[in-house]
């Protein structure tokens, strides 16, 4: 059985870095996963994705669970400017569909930060 979300997210879209742990689960149907997902704590999601997607355009988690994982995570952290940033880069790197969502957090996250902490993987802050 899975441990963590990221053992989920393996079983069911495999890892682009590293081999996939063996799994006894008999269902690895991404509705389970989005079920997990869905209650999951912003520190399990982020390590998700941290380590599924480690540079945010690569992995294969489809573009709509890396979506539903940023929303879940800014649900739980509504005021981290960081975050919106990353996320925001996130949906601008996989379609031009959401670059008003973009935009928007960028809008937010420097309201909260003027100074403009840069998101993960994006360089000192």
């Amino acid at each position: 059985m899975h441990t963590t979300l990221t053992q989920h997210a393996q079983c069911v879209w495999g890892d682009e870095y590293g081999p996939t742990a063996e799994c006894e689960a008999r269902e690895h149907h991404w509705m389970y996963f989005v079920e997990e997902l869905t209650f999951a704590d912003a520190e399990a999601i982020l390590a998700m994705l941290r380590e599924l997607c480690p540079h945010l355009v690569d992995g294969l988690l489809p573009v709509w669970v890396r979506n539903l994982a940023y929303r879940l995570i800014l649900l739980q952290r509504p005021d981290d400017p960081a975050m919106m940033r990353e996320a925001a880069l996130s949906l601008e790197a996989h379609g031009p569909s959401w670059d008003d969502i973009a935009e928007d957090l960028r809008v937010r996250a420097d309201a909260l930060d003027p100074e403009g902490t840069r998101p993960w993987g994006q360089g000192p802050g």
